[in-house]
């Protein structure tokens, strides 16, 4: 198979140790802003993952991520987002990574090698069938993640990935691919920066389009979002005035009482 990581190609830039800081930052910010447009050409693959990622959920499935280094961390950081902000249970996004937990500080030597541990890691949450698993890496190359996608498919499990690379055997591997090429990176190889960029909003894309269209969203606000501190008491306090007109101390205490924004406002309209 003729592939070429393009993630891996030289950078256009030279003797960037000899650049000022202002030169640095320029020029990283203008490689840094072919990243949307890079994911732009990448919506219909998103689309179809969203699409299939919500079949799923209405059918009581759950969305896995896996992922080694960057990827795996990017993954993780989307699922953990979930439930404070949609008010979902905390498994129902899960994200994995090569060498587990410690993986998510320091990096575990060879953890992305081994073809045969993303299975052992999703089994260990009982997989099946109406679930979706993700499988990140830039590369389109990592064992992990390649191995999992296989397993998943041959077990009937809907498979997907974004990467950063076209043609490539994780792309080749899912059922439902999403390549989203940022060419070459500022410092030579160094993908936790243009691709990990683009990863990052893939990500974000795929669970809020999810979560609107399963109703975690009314209007444009979080009205599921958990209340775990004084910032967001105060947001969703704001929302049931804005909703029903009271004041800001009986939406308060509505809102504590009911321990939600939606709660709160339906109570109030169905007095």
């Amino acid at each position: 198979m003729n592939f070429i990581k393009t993630t891996e190609q030289a950078s256009k830039y030279e003797h960037l140790e000899q650049m000022s800081v202002t030169d640095l930052l320029a020029n990283i910010n203008n490689e840094d802003k072919s990243v949307p447009l890079a994911v732009e050409k990448a919506l219909p693959q998103i689309e179809a993952v969203v699409t299939a990622v919500v079949e799923k959920m209405k059918l009581g499935g759950r969305l896995f991520y896996i992922g080694a280094g960057t990827s795996g961390r990017l993954g993780i950081v989307d699922a953990s987002e979930c439930p404070p902000t949609f008010g979902v249970p905390f498994d129902l996004v899960i994200g994995i990574i090569a060498g587990g937990d410690t993986a998510i500080r320091k990096a575990v030597e060879f953890a992305e090698d081994d073809t045969q541990q993303a299975w052992k890691d999703l089994q260990e949450w009982n997989i099946n069938e109406n679930d979706v698993v993700i499988g990140i890496a830039a590369s389109g190359t990592t064992p992990y993640v390649i191995g999992g996608l296989e397993t998943c498919n041959s077990k009937g499990i809907t498979t997907a990935c974004i990467t950063c690379n076209t043609g490539s055997p994780l792309a080749l591997t899912a059922k439902y691919p999403i390549e989203v090429v940022v060419g070459p990176e500022f410092v030579t190889g160094s993908s936790r920066m243009k691709a990990g960029t683009a990863q990052k909003l893939v990500l974000n894309m795929i669970s809020t389009a999810t979560m609107i269209q399963l109703g975690k969203v009314k209007g444009n606000k979080m009205v599921d979002m958990q209340l775990s501190n004084t910032k967001l008491i105060d947001r969703g306090t704001k929302m049931i005035m804005e909703e029903t007109g009271i004041s800001y101390e009986a939406a308060e205490q509505l809102l504590k009482e009911k321990g939600s924004v939606r709660a709160a406002v339906n109570y109030y309209k169905n007095q």
